[in-house]
Formats: C-alpha cells, sequence, structure tokens
C-alpha cells in the first residue's frame, strides 16, 4: 500500500506536514475540523505531495519535513514562482 507525504498551508501561510493513504480525503478531514491539531487554523490546501513506498518510509520522510530545515525547505517550495 502506498502512503503519501503531504504539507498544507493555510491563508496565513502556517504549514501543516502528515502522512496518509489518500491526501485528498484527508484534507477534507482537516478542513471539517476533524484534526484537533488544525481546527483552529482552517481552511488548509496541499501545496506539497510526496509518494513513499510504505508506512515506515512516509514516517522517515515526515520527520524529515517537520524539522527546521525541512520546513524551510517547504517556504521556498511555496515561495517559488509557478512555471508557466
Amino acid at each position: 500500500m502506498s502512503y503519501y507525504l503531504y504539507a498544507l498551508v493555510n491563508n496565513n501561510g502556517r504549514i501543516y506536514v502528515g502522512i496518509s493513504c489518500n491526501p485528498k480525503k484527508r484534507l477534507k478531514e482537516h478542513n471539517s475540523g476533524k484534526t484537533k491539531s488544525t481546527k483552529g487554523y482552517r481552511p488548509w490546501k496541499i501545496f506539497f505531495v510526496e509518494r513513499c513506498n510504505n508506512r515506515q518510509e512516509a514516517r522517515e520522510r515526515e520527520k524529515y519535513w517537520k524539522s527546521g530545515i525541512g520546513k524551510e525547505k517547504l517556504k521556498e517550495i511555496l515561495c517559488a514562482p509557478v512555471a508557466q
């Protein structure tokens, strides 16, 4: 089963990183207030998804993206101009 690491951003630029088998479904849960840690910061949108081969790999990648250097890279991705 594939797992996905995903990064969300809200209107204030707050970033949340998580893992799920279905990031789109998980986003709906975040935006409906079912997740305590993100409930007060809605609405969220997905801006980064990374496919992982299994839960262990996804968890390792989640730890990286939640670290200081990982968060800085996510901010760079978020601020990068979109190619047209």
